[in-house]
């Protein structure tokens, strides 16, 4: 008679458990290869900053090929200047241009504009973007400049961006063109100059306004924001920047420009 042998059974782990041991390992794996690859990339180079003698040789290439820049929002006085930038959030001058011509032959102060009134001040700006928005905030600016300003327009940067639908940009653009203030008003134009050719890099408008007062001489600041945003609306254009026609192409630091 043949001897019998039992096999001791082993008891199979669960297939939950052995999928988990699985997952984690992978997991384990992947994070130690991504931290491989991280550790081996080059650090990206930061771009070097330009010197005080390239901003100001810059800056004197502006005014020779531009010596008066004017910005190209239409306006009467303080207050239609005023009210153009308010309407141009989000909107092109040219746009702008074309609902105020006929806006300020009616309404030119305050006074005008609340008796004008809201619903037929949209009718003048129904094709400029959120025209009611802006509509609403026009009559309402209108209202507290009689009311706490005299129906003028103040000079000061915190009362005008006390003002409805009047924020940092807009106070520095009427400082600037208004008052003769030399201010830095950062527009997309003026943000993407200075990030792209690295004269004034920053993550925000304000880093960026903050960067280009410091580097751009005094004498150059009273015109400086318009040379840039014409910069950036003509040749240093988001898509395809015109860089064979830049003024500035040897000096820029964008690692992309094509010259």
């Amino acid at each position: 008679m043949s001897k019998i042998t039992r096999r001791a059974v082993v008891k199979s782990r669960p297939k939950s458990a052995t999928k988990s041991k699985w997952r984690t390992a992978a997991l384990s794996r992947a994070a130690k290869s991504g931290a491989r690859k991280k550790a081996s990339a080059p650090a990206a180079k930061k771009p070097k900053p330009w010197t005080d003698a390239e901003v100001r040789e810059a800056f004197e290439r502006f005014r020779k090929a531009n010596p008066e820049p004017k910005g190209e929002l239409e306006h009467l006085n303080p207050f239609t200047l005023l009210v153009a930038v308010v309407l141009s959030a989000q909107a092109t001058d040219a746009g702008v241009n074309r609902a105020t011509r006929s806006l300020f032959l009616v309404a030119d102060t305050p006074q005008k504009m609340l008796a004008l009134g809201e619903e037929k001040l949209r009718d003048y700006i129904k094709t400029v973007g959120l025209y009611r928005t802006k509509a609403r905030n026009v009559i309402a600016l209108s209202e507290k400049l009689i009311r706490e300003f005299g129906g003028e327009v103040p000079r000061t940067r915190p009362e005008i961006e006390s003002l409805p639908g009047a924020g940092r940009k807009t106070a520095n653009v009427v400082l600037n063109m208004a008052f003769g203030e030399r201010t830095m008003a950062v527009d997309t134009h003026v943000f993407r100059v200075g990030n792209r050719t690295g004269l004034a890099p920053g993550k925000t408008p304000l880093e960026v306004e903050l960067g280009l007062e410091r580097v751009i001489p005094s004498e150059f600041m009273l015109h400086a924001h318009h040379w840039l945003i014409l910069h950036g609306r003509y040749t240093c254009l988001a898509r395809q920047p015109r860089c064979a026609v830049c003024l500035i192409n040897d000096l820029c630091r964008w690692p992309e420009k094509t010259i």
